[in-house]
C-alpha cells in the first residue's frame, strides 16, 4: 500500500506536467494492493510482480476500465474483458495504476486535437517523448510507475524509450500475445515492456511472454528464462553494426552519432567482436512497413472512416487516408519483400549474433509537432523500422545525454527468438555505463509549459492527372471527405503513390 500511495502521489504532484495518465485507476490500484498485502502477510506470493505498481498504454482492453487508443473515437469504450497480457499481469501480482496517453490508435502525432493532450518529456516538459506509446515512456521516466507496457509496430515502444532514457523492449514477432490489443497491423504489431532497466523489462517479459490459443499469430512455444543470462556478459559475441543506416540512409544529431559510437567501444571493452556490415538501406524497409502497416489500419477503420472520418485528427487522417491508393498488387508485393528481407537476415546470422542501429534523440521540442507534414511522415523512416519489419527482438537502451540534457539512445537486435541474447547484451552495456541512475527532476503542481497547438495548412504540390486519380480513389472506397480532410490526403499523395511504385520495384 505504501508503495502504490508513493506513486499515486507523484501521479497527482507531476502529471499536470507530463499529461502521461489518461485515466488514473485509484480504487482499483489500492484495492489489490491491500489484497498483495494480506496474501504477504500469510506468507504467499502472487507472482514475480506482486504489489509491483505498472501503466498501460491505452491500447490494451482493461475490464471495466476506459479503454480509449486516445482517440474520440473510442472515447467511452469500456471493454468487458482484459487483454491477455494484462490478465497474466495481474496474474503475477502487478497492480495496474492506470491507462497512459498515447498517438490516436498508436499512429501520427503530437496531437492537439484529441480529446486528451499529448504526452510530455519529464527531462524537459517543453519537449516531445517520441512516437506511440508516449506517456508509458513519460511515466517510467518520471518515476509515475515502476513500468508499463506499449505497442510496437514501427517503434513506438523504442522510440518513446530513447527519447525518455528508460529501457524499451520489443520482442520477437510472436513471442507476446496480441489478443485485446486495439489493432493497428496484424503484420508488424507487437506488445513490450518499458522499464527502468534491462532486469526489469526481462522480469514483465517473463511473465507476459508464451503462447495464447487466441492469437492467430502467437508462436507455440515454451516463453523461455530471460534473466538467467543477464549477467553472463558479451566476450566473444559478434556484433554487426548497421553504421550507414544513421549517417547515410539518414543523418542523426551529431550527438547521438558520438554517444552510438562510445557505446560501441564500450562493447568493444567488454569482449564483443564489432564491426560494420551493410544491409539494405533503411528507405527499402521503410517502403514496405508503410505499404503493409498503413494498408492494414485503413482496412480496420475504413467502414468508420466513410461516415465519421471527423472523429480522427489531422495527423490519422494524414497518414490513413493515403492508403485508398495502394492497390492489392502493392500489399501483396510488400508482403513478398519482406519476406526476401527476412530471409537476408537470417543468413546474416550465420556471421552474428546481434545488430546495433543508432536510436533516436534528443526530443525535439513540442512546437515541431506544426511542421510534421507529408514529407516527413512519409520519407523519414526510424531508425525502429528495420527490425518491424524482420519481426526480430529489438531493444532501446540509453547511451547519453545532449548538452541540453535530453536523452540519448541506441538499439541492439538479435535472431528471432533470440530475446534473451539481445537482453543480455544490454544488460552488459547498462551495467558498464550507469545510465539508469540519472532521475529528471520535476517540480511539484506545475503544469505543462504552453505549445502553439495549432497546426500548418497542408502544402498541395500535384498535378490535374495525380488529383483526378485521387479523387476516384476517395469515391472507390466510398469516403466522404470535407475539403479539409481531402488536402490532407493530397498533401500525402505524391509520397504514398512514389512509395508504392518503389515497392514493385524492389520486388
Amino acid at each position: 500500500m505504501e508503495v502504490v500511495d508513493c506513486f499515486l502521489d507523484r501521479i497527482a504532484q507531476f502529471d499536470d506536467q507530463l499529461h502521461s495518465y489518461i485515466t488514473v485507476t485509484t480504487d482499483i490500484a489500492r484495492a489489490a494492493a491491500k489484497f498483495a498485502d494480506e496474501e504477504r502477510a500469510r506468507g504467499r506470493s502472487l507472482g514475480l510482480l506482486h504489489g509491483v505498481p505498472f501503466g498501460l498504454k491505452d491500447m490494451f482492453d482493461t475490464q471495466g476500465v476506459l479503454t480509449t487508443a486516445h482517440s474520440k473515437v473510442l472515447q467511452h469504450n469500456v471493454p468487458a474483458k482484459d487483454a491477455t497480457v494484462v490478465a497474466r499481469l495481474h496474474s503475477a501480482g502487478a497492480v495496474l495504476l492506470g491507462k497512459q496517453a498515447a498517438h490516436e490508435f498508436a499512429h501520427g502525432g503530437p496531437s492537439f486535437d484529441l480529446p486528451w493532450p499529448p504526452a510530455r518529456n519529464p527531462w524537459n516538459p517543453a519537449h516531445y517523448t517520441g512516437s506511440s506509446s508516449t506517456g508509458s515512456a513519460a511515466a517510467v521516466a518520471g518515476g509515475l510507475a515502476a513500468f508499463s507496457l506499449g505497442t510496437d509496430t514501427g517503434g513506438s515502444v523504442r522510440t518513446p524509450a530513447w527519447m525518455c532514457g528508460v529501457v524499451g523492449f520489443k520482442p520477437s514477432f510472436g513471442l507476446v500475445s496480441r489478443t485485446g490489443v486495439i489493432p493497428f497491423s496484424s503484420s508488424c504489431d507487437h506488445v513490450g515492456p518499458m522499464a527502468r532497466t534491462v532486469e526489469d523489462a526481462a522480469i514483465v517479459l517473463q511473465v507476459i511472454a508464451g503462447n495464447d490459443p487466441s492469437d492467430n499469430y502467437s508462436a507455440s512455444l515454451a516463453a523461455g528464462d530471460f534473466r538467467s543470462l543477464l549477467g553472463k556478459g558479451v566476450s566473444g559475441m559478434r556484433i554487426g553494426v548497421l553504421r550507414h543506416h544513421w549517417e547515410e540512409d539518414i543523418k542523426v544529431n551529431p550527438e547521438l552519432r558520438q554517444a552510438v559510437d562510445v557505446a560501441l567501444d564500450v562493447l568493444r571493452d567488454l569482449g564483443a567482436h564489432v564491426e560494420e556490415v551493410r544491409v539494405r538501406s533503411l528507405h527499402d524497409y521503410y517502403a514496405v512497413r508503410i505499404m503493409l502497416t498503413e494498408s492494414e489500419i485503413f482496412a480496420g477503420h475504413r467502414s468508420h472512416l466513410r461516415e465519421h472520418a471527423d472523429d480522427y485528427g489531422d495527423h490519422f487522417l494524414g497518414r490513413t487516408l493515403a492508403a485508398c491508393l495502394f492497390s492489392s498488387a502493392d500489399y501483396i508485393a510488400a508482403q513478398g519483400l519482406r519476406k526476401r528481407m527476412v530471409n537476408e537476415f537470417e543468413v546474416l546470422h550465420e556471421r552474428y549474433d546481434a545488430f546495433i542501429t543508432a536510436g533516436s534523440g534528443p526530443a525535439p521540442h513540442m512546437n515541431a509537432h506544426r511542421s510534421i507534414g507529408a514529407q516527413q511522415k512519409w520519407s523519414s523512416p526510424s531508425m525502429g523500422t528495420v527490425f518491424s519489419v524482420t519481426g526480430a527482438p529489438a531493444l532501446a537502451l540509453p547511451c547519453g545525454f545532449s548538452q541540453a540534457g535530453l536523452p540519448l539512445g541506441f538499439q541492439i537486435a538479435g535472431r528471432h527468438f533470440d530475446d534473451a541474447r539481445v537482453l543480455r547484451i544490454g544488460h552488459a552495456y547498462e551495467q558498464a555505463m550507469q545510465w539508469h541512475l540519472r532521475h529528471p527532476r520535476l517540480t511539484p503542481r506545475l503544469p505543462a509549459p504552453a505549445v502553439d497547438t495549432g497546426h500548418d495548412a497542408p502544402v498541395i504540390n500535384v498535378d490535374l492527372q495525380t488529383r483526378a486519380h485521387v479523387e476516384a480513389s476517395v469515391r472507390q472506397a466510398g469516403l466522404r471527405l470535407s475539403d479539409h480532410q481531402l488536402s490532407l490526403l493530397l498533401e500525402s499523395s505524391p509520397h504514398a503513390l512514389a512509395m508504392a511504385r518503389k515497392i514493385n520495384r524492389l520486388q
